[in-house]
């Protein structure tokens, strides 16, 4: 892996969820996610539980609730696709401020609502502590396969540059006139489109050259290689262990 790449998401701060190795956060992240997905939705209690572990540990990461809110809009399309189910899905109703509800629908859609909304902040913390260089050796380090490693280290250290590409070429098209209205305006942006896809595909052919010339043969090397001890493996078991314990309670009781 080579130099970092920043993002908008990454809070640079110092605590101790900021210093826990990548894949102690991911697989951290990645088992709480399971076991609130894994919760009975009746068990509405739970999911406060929930929340509560999260502002925990956001607070324990010096992540400001505005700066944690913000990013939660993420799931706004899921929100209206809950909104929709009470008035869709089959069922027994109830009667809410005279409309006429789906029990079922209902609990559809708290169930969306509320693991939804706790699997993204739980995404947001673990992207707002752990940049992007970090969280690709920490996939790395949990044996992701290389491959798709690779092709997401690409996506990032690439993306900006085709961003950048496209900005250049609206500025051109702006500086000679043209203006996005209209159907004939579709035309040049498929031009547009076509000539962003070729200039992209030769970049990319470029870069693969390079990196053979340089010794590549199908794995990019690990230049910092992050352990755990036993004692931050514990730190971040804390999250899925209580949620999990609360998991447990919600289908007994």
């Amino acid at each position: 892996m080579g130099a970092g790449h920043a993002h908008k998401l990454y809070r640079q701060a110092a605590s101790p969820v900021h210093d826990l190795p990548p894949h102690c956060k991911i697989a951290a992240v990645f088992l709480f996610v399971i076991v609130v997905v894994s919760t009975p939705r009746e068990a509405v209690w739970a999911f406060g539980l929930y929340a509560v572990l999260i502002a925990t540990v956001a607070g324990a990461a010096r992540i400001p609730a505005g700066f944690l809110l913000k990013r939660l809009l993420i799931e706004v399309p899921f929100v209206a696709f809950a909104v929709l189910m009470p008035f869709v899905v089959p069922g027994d109703q109830v009667h809410v401020l005279g409309l006429a509800l789906s029990k079922n629908g209902l609990w559809g859609a708290w169930n969306v609502l509320a693991k939804g909304t706790l699997g993204v902040a739980a995404s947001v913390i673990l992207a707002s502590t752990t940049d992007l260089r970090a969280l690709l050796l920490g996939l790395q380090r949990l044996k992701l396969p290389s491959l798709l490693v690779q092709i997401a280290s690409f996506m990032i250290r690439y993306g900006d540059v085709i961003t950048d590409e496209m900005r250049r070429m609206s500025i051109a098209r702006r500086s000679r006139g043209f203006e996005a209205k209209g159907l004939k305006a579709w035309s040049v942006l498929a031009k547009s489109a076509g000539a962003l896809f070729i200039r992209s595909y030769e970049r990319g052919e470029r870069v693969h050259l390079a990196m053979v010339s340089r010794g590549y043969a199908g794995s990019m090397p690990v230049i910092d290689e992050v352990t755990a001890t036993g004692a931050q493996w514990r730190y971040a078991a804390v999250l899925p262990a209580s949620a999990l314990v609360i998991c447990l309670l919600g289908w007994t009781l």
